[in-house]
């Protein structure tokens, strides 16, 4: 039975010197996450009312393609004003980095919440099903296929799900990121139309809604895990697995999943299978008790949100980041290294700070899976009599996906490289009360779709972690109850990384200043301690290679 988080954990992350401090007319305020389009950020209308404001990556924003796809789908996409989806308030679409704003949503994704605590229950998942079908009937009736419907794009809000990024994935598609052979996509929720390349139409996203529905109520996908090539196979020649799915559900989920889109159900059919459904007694309600209690703890954590202090500002001769629409009309602020006093208790437990110098570094974690994780790239290879769609990164090896099972981890995801002790890597000494578990592991990242599991060693397909290091293009990512310290240099040892854990934790893990130093990581019940050295700085997205020390506490 899951237990819930002693407490929630943060929703919002400081900004950095790599984030802009105004874009399009908006201050930022604080990340709240990152996925393969690019960054969100908190902001506020002139009004006070909170947007999230995504800003594309730098790579997309110089395709033609995808800048002429991206102002058509913003277009589309402002007409939509369902009460299940989070409205678009204004768009830079022409701006150096083209932006999106929408109504900011006080609630973690379906996807935090199920891989933090665990499938949830019926009739949630039901209220889900309608909510959510709901939502898809406003973006179709706008002529606006989402095609990239995932639990990493539904929120949970107190008074039901909010549908986000809808029709977005379709900017991509061609663009930047597909000029090369690459596709977006998350196997686990693609239709078999959309796995061989077929034209997406509102069916797809019923599919998609299926899959959802049956992720959410057993954490693990109905097509299994591992290799997304697997996956996609079984996706289109293969019957969904519903044995875990509750018998009051297994019907509507396999109506959904069915191989022909015309014998899926439409939105309005889903609503009132829902509506009849005997577990909600005729009631379609948002109450206060759909979730959860303590997806609800979580809601209240983030409907108190950040406001920057002037503190957050100390150094006016800073070097400012300034990214789209007009310049603003005042002096430039300055980048923040923290948001509030809620997110940085030990910044004033560090006493004051020198002129020019930054603030202390705050106690929260860095969030983990880079908000909507990065969206699989893909090749799209069809494969000559055998029927299959397999989609490979270029170097042969699987993408990742947030399809990634929840109740297990697959036994075939296999790691992106086999970990080899360096013969030539400082061996740490224990820490008091901690047991070497190994030393001295190189291993690489091919691209962002892999992660370091830490306790086993070995690369593996992003999600498919518990606890782990991920990467971006520019920087290290933790899970939100991971702790971090930073060493003065390239030797750390256990007992100085407990010392600097409790006295000067870190967020800032980006490669530059990390290079040349060591870095450790705790988990959450701190029973497990690693300690990691960048060995070699990737080219963008590619390769990155580290050595990692694990350390177990000892029983008792």
């Amino acid at each position: 039975m899951y237990e819930p988080r002693p407490t929630p954990t943060p929703a919002f992350q400081p900004l950095n010197e790599t984030d802009p401090v105004e874009l399009g007319g908006y201050r930022l305020i604080a990340r709240l996450g990152a996925g393969g389009m690019g960054r969100v950020y908190l902001s506020y209308t002139p009004g006070g009312r909170p947007v999230a404001l995504k800003v594309v990556r730098p790579e997309l924003a110089e395709d033609p393609e995808f800048r002429r796809r991206f102002a058509q789908e913003v277009a589309s996409a402002r007409l939509i004003h369902g009460l299940y989806t989070a409205q678009v308030v204004d768009a830079g679409p022409d701006d150096p980095l083209p932006w999106l704003a929408t109504a900011y949503v006080p609630g973690p994704s379906l996807h935090h919440v199920v891989r933090g605590g665990g499938p949830l229950p019926e009739h949630t998942v039901l209220l889900l099903l309608a909510g959510i079908a709901e939502a898809l009937q406003v973006i179709h009736a706008a002529g606006v296929v989402h095609r990239d419907l995932k639990p990493a794009n539904v929120l949970l809000a107190a008074d039901g799900p909010r549908v986000i990024d809808f029709g977005i994935a379709r900017a991509a598609d061609g663009g930047a990121l597909t000029g090369t052979g690459l596709r977006i996509g998350s196997p686990g929720f693609m239709a078999p139309e959309q796995a061989v390349g077929a034209p997406a139409t509102p069916a797809t996203d019923v599919f998609a809604l299926g899959a959802l529905a049956a992720w959410t109520a057993t954490g693990r996908s109905p097509f299994g895990g591992g290799p997304d090539s697997g996956a996609l196979y079984r996706v289109v020649h293969e019957e969904p697995d519903l044995a875990a799915v509750p018998p009051g559900l297994d019907g509507i989920v396999r109506a959904c999943l069915a191989k022909r889109p015309e014998d899926r159900p439409t939105t309005a059919q889903l609503i009132e299978a829902v509506h009849r459904h005997p577990a909600l007694g005729g009631q379609l309600r948002f109450t206060d008790g759909w979730l959860p209690q303590h997806v609800s703890a979580e809601l209240s954590s983030r409907a108190d949100l950040p406001q920057t202090p002037a503190a957050a500002y100390p150094d006016p001769a800073a070097p400012t980041a300034y990214l789209g629409g007009q310049p603003p009309q005042a002096a430039p602020y300055q980048p923040t290294r923290y948001v509030e006093t809620a997110l940085h208790e030990a910044a004033t437990e560090a006493g004051p700070t020198p002129q020019h110098t930054p603030p202390p570094t705050p106690t929260r974690r860095r969030a983990g899976r880079r908000g909507a994780a990065v969206a699989a790239l893909v090749v799209l290879a069809l494969l000559a009599g055998a029927g299959a769609t397999y989609y490979l990164l270029p170097d042969g090896s699987d993408a990742a996906d947030d399809s990634q099972d929840v109740a297990d981890t697959p036994a075939d995801s296999e790691p992106a490289d086999t970990p080899s002790a360096s013969p030539t890597a400082p061996t740490a000494p224990t820490a008091p009360g901690y047991t070497t578990v190994y030393t001295g592991r190189e291993l690489v990242s091919p691209d962002r779709g892999y992660e370091f599991d830490l306790k086993t060693g070995t690369v593996t397909p992003a999600e498919a972690a518990d606890w782990y290091v991920a990467r971006s293009a520019a920087e290290f990512l933790l899970p939100d109850t991971t702790d971090a310290y930073l060493g003065p240099d390239a030797r750390l040892a256990p007992a100085d990384c407990l010392h600097g854990l409790e006295s000067g934790p870190t967020t800032k893990l980006d490669f530059p200043t990390v290079t040349g130093r060591s870095f450790c990581v705790r988990s959450q019940d701190g029973h497990d301690l690693a300690v990691l050295r960048l060995l070699s700085t990737p080219q963008g997205d590619g390769p990155l290679k580290v050595s990692v020390d694990y350390f177990r506490r000892d029983a008792g």
